[in-house]
């Protein structure tokens, strides 16, 4: 992986900077660990030297939380105030009415030093921040606009988020208009699945949603599914029936597959792990904390994978291969 550090950000002089590569983590089904997977995928890249910036467009701020922010937590209403001013809600709604508003470095947290601070050689992660009044009152502004102002956040990101490398927005699941302004944002889209039926299921809708926003948007923004992250998953050895059945049809059409009909599954799953939920309450990523253990290396191996899939057409992509049944198989 690359390692080399980009200087802090001048917003002065931003315009000459690249554009980030904007990932979006998006489910249409909730509680299926997204949240986890945006600051755990992010913090690793930018352990590996990357600048990072973590948007939080769920209502409900966990990937703020996730990583040590939590808006208006403070006793002082004063100091409240001002920083719900930095929230992405209060930005996205201002952005709408064109009110003025902060600038998109101004508003976000710097948490490099409390989470990589142990790691050399690492780029800087920061966070732009949600908090739930605010973020439901923007995906309200949002229903009230044409729907062509879905690119409002792309537009941001790619205006004043410049000297990230890479911009990775968390998603509020199902279908609303958060969630189609975090696709419109995207270049890429990882969508996530748990050993369920179900999952499935809303991962293929959310695939066919990603390929509409092209035709919705008229071309203008044209995010390409980079393929599932089997979550939560039981080891080879604990393999049952419906385990078989979820990793086959994830891969369903294989690389060739069709909007809707194929998820391109990474090779790599990510297990059950109490490490990883535990690391929330703590402010700081699995892979920060635990990143010799197998949360850690299985979250390096998304990322590498990640990376090679940005660089190489889909024909090259390395996907999961189909599962046949054997007999240690429970049926």
């Amino acid at each position: 992986m690359t390692t080399a550090l980009a200087s802090a950000i001048d917003v002065a002089n931003e315009s000459s900077l690249p554009a980030p590569v904007v990932l979006a983590i998006a489910t249409q089904k909730g509680g299926v660990g997204k949240t986890t997977t945006t600051v755990n995928l992010g913090a690793r890249l930018a352990m590996a030297g990357y600048n990072v910036l973590i948007v939080d467009l769920e209502p409900q701020a966990q990937a703020g939380t996730a990583l040590g922010v939590t808006l208006g937590s403070h006793a002082d209403e004063a100091a409240n105030e001002a920083e719900l001013q930095r929230s992405l809600g209060f930005i996205l709604q201002m952005t709408l009415q064109k009110f003025p508003r902060p600038h998109l470095q101004q508003a976000l947290f710097d948490r490099t030093h409390d989470v990589l601070g142990d790691f050399e050689g690492h780029g800087r992660l920061c966070v732009l921040a949600s908090e739930e009044a605010s973020m439901s009152a923007a995906q309200n502004a949002f229903v009230t606009k044409p729907y062509k102002e879905i690119v409002t956040l792309r537009h941001l990101l790619l205006q004043e988020a410049r000297g990230f490398h890479f911009v990775l927005i968390d998603t509020p699941p199902a279908v609303s208009h958060l969630n189609a302004v975090a696709l419109a944002a995207a270049d890429y889209v990882v969508t996530i699945c748990l050993p369920e039926y179900q999952s499935i299921k809303g991962a293929l809708v959310l695939s066919a949603a990603t390929h509409a926003i092209a035709t919705n948007t008229g071309g203008v923004c044209e995010p390409q599914l980079l393929g599932a992250l089997l979550n939560r998953s039981n080891p080879e050895s604990a393999w049952t029936t419906q385990d078989v059945d979820i990793r086959n049809a994830m891969i369903g059409d294989g690389i060739t597959a069709g909007p809707g009909r194929g998820l391109f599954p990474f090779v790599t799953d990510v297990r059950r792990d109490v490490r990883i939920s535990e690391s929330y309450i703590h402010g700081r990523p699995a892979v920060t904390r635990f990143p010799n253990h197998s949360c850690g290396k299985q979250y390096t191996g998304v990322v590498e994978e990640i990376l090679d899939r940005i660089q190489l057409p889909r024909q090259k992509w390395t996907i999961a291969e189909p599962v046949l049944v054997e007999e240690n198989v429970d049926v």
